[in-house]
């Protein structure tokens, strides 16, 4: 191991003991004697009780309006003066976002007798503008991991909150079969399925599919590169899985909140509201063709046949047997919508297991989300690669 790569190391594990440390510690004006703070979750009253999730939700929105806009998406791609102006959106719409969660938390928190020791207005604006800091000193620590540690910022900090709940799910897991409360073949069960649930990620994370290009010989200044053979990796999933999944819910509970306004609680609209409970089958079908379709609408935009293809032709790139230009977009549009497909069933299945088996009345001991695993796996198969490509580039340096 090179002395870089340690030092990366290094700066990675603090941040993320500074992270964890902050989970544990209360916001200010939260009454220790009442008892009430036992009985609450530490990080959900902490200095980093919303995590970096104001952040992640402002991006997705972003990323979403940049789809259906296209100003925002010509922008983006304009070079770094295009990408900054996109990041300023987002913190700016994270603020917002932020300080309303915020509000939101400092007043349930006011609302319960005894907890906070002086309610009023300067207890809900100092927790609120001390919960809205901790978001932001979050994206900031994030960011000091992306360039200076090993791995994605954002993505480590949601993995390790995901996985420090992981020993207390197994705990509650065997303490209920000890009581008898789940029988053992049922733990089994969930043990098996989740093993190859991760073994299935794995495989269909790290497979490609790869289309053979010929590069001719070109003339780049005053360097003659010589002809050569290639391969344009196209990932079976392109969407990953936060936008999917997230964006999903939206589509099917706004435009019932939207009636209940207009509307107020009406039969129908309670009736409809109880079938698209979590667990249901019609929340399930529903949910499954709303992933699905925005699967192919975000892949869409991250993998362009056309763009691919007038750049393989401006770099002198062939795919072997397909004529450049038009002929060669359409034959990576088709290779796209079928991978595309077996990324989309494939997320759909990881998305909606754990719903699907409580809708078929099989009850799992504790809940565990294949997103948030799908969410760690991913996380760590990328600071796997991090390290490998820090360790090839620094095979020279100085080890220790």
């Amino acid at each position: 191991m090179t002395q870089e790569l340690a030092r990366r190391i290094a700066i990675t594990i603090g941040a993320l003991l500074i992270f964890r440390l902050g989970c544990y510690i209360p916001l200010g004006g939260i009454s220790t004697r009442t008892g009430v703070l036992s009985s609450i979750s530490a990080s959900r009253v902490s200095i980093f009780a919303l995590s970096i999730v104001p952040y992640l939700t402002a991006a997705i929105i972003i990323q979403l309006v940049s789809v259906v806009w296209g100003r925002l998406s010509a922008l983006e791609r304009s070079g770094e003066a295009g990408r900054r102006r996109i990041i300023r959106y987002t913190l700016i719409l994270a603020l917002l976002l932020a300080a309303f969660q915020a509000f939101g938390v400092a007043s349930a928190l006011q609302g319960i007798r005894g907890f906070v020791v002086e309610p009023g207005n300067w207890f809900l604006a100092s927790a609120t503008a001390t919960m809205v800091g901790g978001v932001f000193f979050l994206v900031w620590l994030s960011e000091q991991i992306t360039r200076h540690g090993v791995g994605n910022g954002l993505a480590l900090i949601l993995s390790v909150a995901i996985v420090i709940s992981f020993p207390a799910d197994v705990a509650t897991g065997f303490e209920l079969l000890r009581q008898g409360a789940v029988s053992s073949n049922l733990v089994l069960f969930n043990t098996v399925l989740w093993i190859a649930l991760v073994a299935v990620m794995v495989l269909v994370e790290t497979a490609r599919r790869n289309v053979p290009v010929q590069y001719a010989a070109r003339q780049v200044g005053k360097r003659l590169l010589a002809a050569r053979s290639s391969a344009l990796s196209i990932k079976l999933n392109n969407a990953g899985f936060l936008i999917p999944t997230i964006v999903a819910p939206w589509i099917l509970y706004l435009p019932l909140a939207a009636a209940s306004f207009l509307f107020g609680q009406t039969p129908w609209l309670a009736a409809a509201g109880a079938h698209i409970r979590f667990g249901q089958p019609v929340h399930v079908i529903l949910g499954s063709i709303a992933v699905f379709i925005l699967i192919f609408i975000y892949t869409a935009r991250v993998l362009d046949p056309e763009q691919a293809a007038e750049t393989l032709q401006e770099q002198g790139g062939v795919v072997e047997g397909i004529t450049p230009g038009e002929a060669t977009a359409d034959h990576l549009d088709r290779i796209a919508s079928l991978t595309t497909v077996v990324g989309a069933v494939y997320l759909v299945a990881v998305s909606l297991i754990p719903e699907g088996l409580l809708a078929i009345g099989i009850a799992l001991p504790y809940k565990i989300g294949g997103g948030s695993v799908l969410i760690v796996v991913c996380t760590i198969l990328d600071l796997k690669k991090q390290v490998r490509d820090r360790s090839l580039t620094n095979r020279g340096g100085e080890r220790i």
